[in-house]
């Protein structure tokens, strides 16, 4: 870099530009499952995300960059992510979206330094642990209904109600 003007020839540029059809494409694979559930970030946020982050990344090598890059990519999708994360009542909802999104600027930083395989393994990857909420799910009502009564069991033993108590144990009285 001489006088602020990065030396890249047309084939580098070239390169770059088939690094970036990579990652939008694959930011649109992941996405895909968010849209078709009707979630806020889909194909084209997640395209976006992925391109952008290779695009940082590539951006940064070009000019000697190091892992400052990377580290501030991480901080402003955490910032991305920390927006489709919202309350309601006693739930918090969009935390799968954002982690989403911080996965999908992972790919992204993988393409812009050359991990072709992993970031295509690591799109599969993504894709297949959203696909798998019905599976979560099952599993989850099923933590859930033994665990709910795992607890009533604790808490039979602990606090035994009037029909469970030890005939011959005398009531504690308190003054």
């Amino acid at each position: 870099m001489l006088g602020g003007v990065v030396d890249v020839s047309t084939g580098d540029e070239f390169e770059i530009v088939g690094r970036l059809l990579l990652a939008g494409f694959l930011g649109g694979f992941i996405g895909l499952e968010r849209e078709l559930r009707g979630y806020p970030a889909g194909i084209r946020t997640l395209a976006l995300v992925t391109l952008g982050a290779c695009l940082f990344t590539d951006v940064s090598r070009l000019m000697g960059g190091d892992d400052r890059v990377a580290a501030q990519i991480v901080t402003g999708i955490g910032f991305l992510g920390a927006g489709v994360i919202f309350r309601e009542g006693y739930t918090v909802r969009g935390i799968t979206t954002a982690a989403t999104i911080w996965s999908a600027a992972a790919v992204g930083m993988a393409i812009g330094i050359g991990l072709y395989i992993v970031a295509i393994l690591g799109s599969v990857a993504l894709f297949a642990v959203l696909e798998a909420r019905p599976l979560t799910r099952r599993i989850d009502e099923f933590v859930r209904r033994f665990g709910g009564e795992l607890r009533e069991d604790q808490e039979n033993i602990s606090h035994p109600t009037h029909d469970q108590m030890d005939p011959l144990e005398e009531p504690e009285h308190r003054d």
